[in-house]
């Protein structure tokens, strides 16, 4: 199950959704394509938005899929390559999460800068292993990154070898959709934009300086470093062929 905070998705904070339709479009490992292109993800989606999600999601007026963020939360593995962590818990740890979520209000509460995707996570870790993930004044400003959270988990098991810990790497499905970029700070993606750092270099180089320390200091974190790679034991011998891929878009039609 995959819980996550997403702006503007049915007036609600955060919402739960099962792991291989978050990270596919469909139920059933089997049905997972072997490639892809966006009209196959966006008819996946809709497949699923119809089947489990129109409270969230409606029809528009002419009965089509809505536009929205809905989106996030179907299909992820075909826009990009994630990394997760796996960290030890026990049932009772689970049970009671299950009641702290479920004793809040469950509104929307989205703030780019202080209650993120990212503050969610934070939070739930925290949860489980108080203070494990904190936020970086360095390398993000005091903002909450998806980067600085893997960073900060990865610190965490290794002053606690005692506690289960694995990294996974999902990779991004094949398909002719743009593959992912990698995952940056804040500091680090200003320092690795041509279009910011040159101009900086150049007018301001006591502050491209600084972003570099900076990044030097808290910014560096290879996520997929020992990641193990993600698999739901679907066997894929070989990308499909044009003809195969011809033949999947009429039956998917």
């Amino acid at each position: 199950m995959v819980i996550s905070r997403y702006k503007r998705i049915g007036k609600y904070d955060w919402i739960a959704i099962p792991l291989i339709p978050y990270l596919y479009a469909v139920t059933k490992p089997e049905n997972i394509p072997v490639h892809a292109d966006s009209e196959i993800v966006a008819s996946l989606r809709d497949q699923y938005r119809r089947e489990n999600l129109q409270e969230l999601a409606p029809d528009d007026p002419s009965g089509q899929a809505p536009g929205g963020n809905w989106v996030q939360l179907v299909g992820s593995a075909y826009i990009r390559t994630s990394f997760a962590y796996e960290i030890e818990t026990t049932a009772q740890q689970d049970d009671e999460l299950i009641r702290w979520l479920n004793s809040r209000p469950n509104r929307a509460l989205y703030k780019v800068l202080s209650r993120n995707c990212a503050d969610f996570v934070r939070d739930i870790v925290n949860f489980y292993y108080p203070k494990a993930v904190s936020r970086s004044i360095v390398a993000d400003f005091g903002i909450t990154t998806p980067k600085r959270v893997a960073k900060s988990i990865a610190k965490y098991s290794r002053r606690h070898p005692d506690l289960e810990f694995v990294s996974l790497v999902i990779p991004q499905v094949p398909g002719t959709i743009r593959r992912s970029r990698p995952v940056r700070g804040l500091v680090e993606s200003v320092l690795k934009a041509k279009k910011y750092v040159i101009p900086l270099a150049v007018f301001q180089p006591y502050v491209a300086g600084a972003f570099a320390g900076a990044y030097l200091v808290g910014g560096r974190f290879q996520p997929g470093k020992r990641a193990v790679i993600f698999n739901l034991d679907v066997t894929v011998e070989s990308l499909l062929t044009g003809g195969e891929r011809h033949a999947y878009r009429s039956n998917l039609d």
